[in-house]
C-alpha cells in the first residue's frame, strides 16, 4: 500500500513527463498551461488509491487519473469562460493568457483526449467509458443547475446538495471506481467505492462553503467572502434564510439582490454578521458530519483488510477537515 504522499509523488513524477508534443502549438500550449498550474489532483489521487486497494502496481491506473485530470481541468477551461474569471489558481485563466475561441477549441480537445486515455483499457474499455460518460453529463447538469440558481430567489437546499454532487462530487466518486474497477474489484465493492466518494465530495464542497466565509484568511490563501461578492446561493445562504427572522431574511435577500447598494467589504462584512447571527455555521458542521459518517460507513463495507483502507480514510479526514 502506497501513502497519499507517495501516490502524489508519483503521478506529479508522470504528469512532469507527459509527452504534449502534437501540433499545432496553438491548440495543445493551452492544454499544457492548465495542466502545469496547479491544484489539488485530489481525483486523479482517488483514481490511484482505489486501485491501490487491490492491486499495487498504481503504474497501470496513471493514464486513467489522467483521463481524470484531463477532463476536470477541461470543465475548469469551460467554466472559467462562462464565469468570466480572469484568475485560476492565481494565474491568468485560459481564455485570458489566450482567447475566448481558443479556451473552447483548447478544451475540446482536452475533453477528446481524456476519452482516448481510456481506450489504454481494452479490457475493461466499455464499462469504464460508460460509466465516464455518464459523470460527464452529469458534471455538465450540475453546472446548468449552478447557473439557473442565479435567477432564482430561494432555491430549495435539496437542490443545493445535489447540484454540489453533481458538479463535484460525481467525478471524485467515478475516479474511485474507475480506480477499483481496472484494480480487479467486484461491481459491489466498486459501487460502495463510488458512495463512498460521492458523499466525502458533498462533505468536502460544504467545507469548501465554511472556509469561504468562516475561514482564517491567512490559511486559506485568498480573500474571505468570495463566494458573498459573487453572490452564490450556498448552503450557507440558504439555510440562514430559514434560520433567520423574517426581518432578517429579508435584509439577507436584499444584499444578494442587484438592488443592493453595499459592495466589496462592507457587503462581505454585513452577509457575514447575518449568518453569525442565525449560527449557520453549526448547522453546515452537522450536514458535513453526516454526509462523512456516510460516506465512511461504505469505506467500511469493503471487504478488505482494515488496515488497506487506512490512507484512504485518513486522505478523507484530512481533506474534510482542512482549513485551507
Amino acid at each position: 500500500m502506497f501513502s497519499f504522499k507517495q501516490l502524489s509523488e508519483k503521478f506529479l513524477q508522470y504528469l512532469n513527463q507527459y509527452d504534449y508534443k502534437k501540433q499545432p502549438a496553438e491548440l495543445y500550449d493551452p492544454v499544457k498551461y492548465i495542466m502545469s498550474i496547479g491544484g489539488k489532483r485530489i481525483r486523479p489521487l482517488m483514481c490511484l488509491a482505489g486501485y491501490n486497494l487491490y492491486k499495487e502496481n498504481v503504474e497501470q491506473a496513471f493514464n486513467a487519473a489522467m483521463a481524470i485530470e484531463v477532463f476536470h481541468n477541461f470543465s475548469l477551461v469551460h467554466d472559467d469562460l462562462m464565469d468570466a474569471a480572469d484568475k485560476r489558481r492565481g494565474l491568468p485563466s485560459v481564455h485570458k493568457k489566450y482567447n475566448d475561441n481558443t479556451a473552447i477549441l483548447s478544451g475540446d480537445a482536452m475533453l477528446i483526449m481524456s476519452y482516448q486515455l481510456l481506450e489504454m483499457y481494452p479490457d475493461n474499455y466499455l464499462e469504464l467509458t460508460q460509466l465516464f460518460s455518464k459523470t460527464a453529463i452529469e458534471v455538465c447538469e450540475g453546472q446548468r443547475m449552478d447557473m439557473d440558481f442565479e435567477t432564482q430567489v430561494q432555491p430549495e437546499i435539496d437542490a443545493y446538495i445535489q447540484m454540489i454532487a453533481l458538479k463535484t462530487s460525481v467525478l471524485i466518486a467515478c475516479s474511485l471506481k474507475m480506480g477499483a474497477l481496472i484494480g480487479g474489484a467486484s461491481e459491489s465493492e466498486a459501487n460502495h467505492l463510488y458512495e463512498f466518494g460521492k458523499n466525502m465530495g458533498i462533505a468536502f464542497q460544504i467545507q469548501d462553503d465554511l472556509l469561504d466565509t468562516f475561514g482564517d484568511e491567512e490559511k486559506v490563501g485568498k480573500k474571505i467572502g468570495g463566494d458573498i461578492l459573487q453572490k452564490k446561493k450556498t448552503y450557507l445562504y440558504l439555510k440562514s434564510l430559514e434560520l433567520l427572522s423574517m426581518d432578517e431574511s429579508e435584509t439577507l435577500r436584499v444584499l444578494y439582490s442587484d438592488s443592493t447598494e453595499k459592495t466589496g467589504d462592507e457587503l462581505v462584512d454585513q452577509v457575514v454578521q447575518l449568518f453569525k447571527i442565525s449560527h449557520v455555521d453549526v448547522h453546515a458542521q452537522e450536514l458535513k458530519l453526516v454526509y462523512q459518517q456516510l460516506a465512511f460507513s461504505h469505506l467500511k463495507a469493503l471487504q478488505l483488510d482494515e488496515e488497506r483502507k487506512v490512507p484512504l480514510m485518513n486522505f478523507a479526514k484530512e481533506l474534510l477537515d482542512r482549513t485551507h
